[in-house]
């Protein structure tokens, strides 16, 4: 397994090439880095995974607001990519890596060879309401008494409401906000709950490859309807329901890698367009 530096604009990317085979660029979310794809990509040989941490994000540097955006980091990833030498790939990615995959899946057909879109947060507009918890938290993350902001999330409407409804999504705001560099952190989060994939449902239609699309319950950051609509959008989808995570963090992992082990083997082994 291997690291490799790349620079963008006075930007230092961190990004994983491993492995050999079926080339696969699979992005993170928004709450993690380059550990979070390695817990659910499929064991064994027959793929080359590639991994870059999003600027901000794991061991890659933190940048001004204006970069932080799904599409700078779609451009990122090609970018990566191409550093690499691979032309074309399997895109796909968790939540944030979703949106960044059918952004390059919909700008950059010639690329693309598949798609894996696992616990989508956003459909066709920027800001959408289940990322609201992520830009409150970011507000939370800008006052200088980290212990007074924690109390009033934990006393506000969103963390009620999160408690009863989706706990998974209420422990990574609670680690979002326990966090050393909180002004950093802040203006990740903040822009990215404000952005969007940029793509249009029309052009979600003419996305042309194999597409995998994987959604669980209890989860409001990543709502179940989300992955239903991408999967019922995109021409030849097939969505695949798992245990979520706060249910049975282990079972979610592993139902995660097999349905990603399956797909990833019909398109390896797919002599053309799978149906």
């Amino acid at each position: 397994m291997s690291w490799f530096t790349l620079e963008r604009g006075g930007v230092t990317l961190r990004g994983r090439d491993q492995g050999a085979g079926l080339p696969v660029v699979f992005q993170h979310g928004l709450g993690g880095d380059e550990a979070q794809i390695a817990e659910v990509f499929p064991d064994g040989d027959g793929y080359r995974r590639l991994t870059l941490e999003c600027r901000g994000k794991g061991r890659s540097s933190p940048d001004d607001v204006e970069h932080y955006s799904i599409a700078t980091f779609a451009q990122d990833v090609l970018a990566f990519a191409d550093w690499r030498g691979v032309e074309r790939f399997v895109v796909g990615g968790i939540s944030m890596g979703a949106a960044i995959a059918l952004r390059i899946a919909a700008r950059h057909p010639e690329r693309v060879i598949a798609m894996v879109l696992a616990r989508p947060a956003w459909l066709w507009h920027a800001a959408p309401v289940n990322m609201r918890p992520y830009a409150e938290v970011a507000a939370h993350l800008r006052n200088p008494d980290a212990r007074r902001a924690c109390a009033d999330f934990e006393a506000s409407d969103t963390a009620h409401r999160l408690a009863r409804e989706a706990p998974g999504n209420l422990d990574a705001m609670r680690k979002f906000l326990a966090v050393e560099d909180r002004q950093a952190l802040a203006t990740l989060l903040s822009a990215i709950a404000g952005d969007g994939p940029g793509v249009s449902e029309a052009e979600a239609r003419r996305v042309a490859v194999p597409t995998l699309v994987l959604g669980t319950g209890l989860d409001l950051a990543h709502p179940l309807t989300y992955a239903q609509t991408l999967a019922a959008t995109v021409p030849g989808a097939r969505l695949v329901e798992i245990t979520p995570k706060a249910t049975d963090a282990a079972r979610h992992a592993a139902e995660f890698r097999a349905a990603l082990s399956a797909f990833l083997s019909a398109v390896a082994n797919a002599k053309g367009p799978l149906s």
